[in-house]
Parts: structure tokens; sequence; C-alpha cells
């Protein structure tokens, strides 16, 4: 299913034009157009799901090893010392556009193009629990 409304199906399948650096049957890869570093790219499904918890498995077995591919590229051709892959979901975790993609973000050291985050200490209890109530 593609939406109408939704500009990422409309770059993934071509109705606007990008700068594609990958395509296949199910995904587009483009460059941000807006980048956190030279060579950022995001990986478009062709079909529009909201976010990581709505995609279709078969879609989502699909994402990490292309994200693998692009990213031995970038390191090949970029020569990037390493590369972030990055994928939000919702707004509190910095979603914008609500149709899934990765980020692929070539890093050099030293760049600051993405700060770490703030690290918490939890006790053995508070660890616990978390553990408790995701385990399968």
């Amino acid at each position: 299913m593609k939406k109408d409304d939704c500009i990422f199906c409309k770059l993934a399948n071509g109705i606007i034009p990008t700068n594609s650096i990958y395509e296949d049957d199910d995904f587009k890869v483009i460059l941000d157009a807006s980048p956190a570093a030279k060579g950022h790219a995001l990986i478009l499904p062709k079909e529009h799901f909201d976010n990581l918890y709505e995609t279709d498995d078969a879609v989502a077995e699909k994402i990490l090893p292309l994200a693998k591919k692009i990213a031995k590229q970038m390191k090949e051709k970029l020569h990037c010392d390493g590369v972030n892959v990055l994928q939000n979901n919702e707004v509190a975790a910095g979603q914008t556009v609500f149709h899934l993609h990765v980020h692929l973000i070539p890093r050099t050291t030293g760049d600051d193009a993405i700060l770490e985050w703030n690290h918490l200490e939890l006790s053995d209890e508070e660890m616990k629990e978390i553990k408790d109530k995701l385990s399968f």
C-alpha cells in the first residue's frame, strides 16, 4: 500500500525526484536532503508503513542486510570512520515523517554529527524489574 499524502511514498516511488544511490523492488535509498553528515542516506520502503511496529515482517527482514550493504559502500567510497544506523518510531523517539525509514550516517572521528545521550545509572532492582517486564 502507498499513501497519496505521504512524501516518503512519493520519494520512494519516483513521483518526486531524488538523489537515489540504490533501488530494488522493495526499497529506494536516497541521500537525505537535510543531512547530518556528507553522504547521509535514507532507506525508504516503497510500501507505506507508519513505523517499525506496523512493518510487514518480510520487509523488515530485508532492511538490515540492505543497511549493511550501503554502510560498506560508504566505508569504501567515502572513507568514513564509522556509520550510524538510526531508526526512530513515534514523536517521543524523534520521528518526524511517519513512513518507516532508516538513516545511514557516515561518521568521521570528531565530526560531532550526533551527540551521545546521557547514560542512566540503574540499580540492580530497577534492572531486574525492566528485565522481567520485557522478557518473553
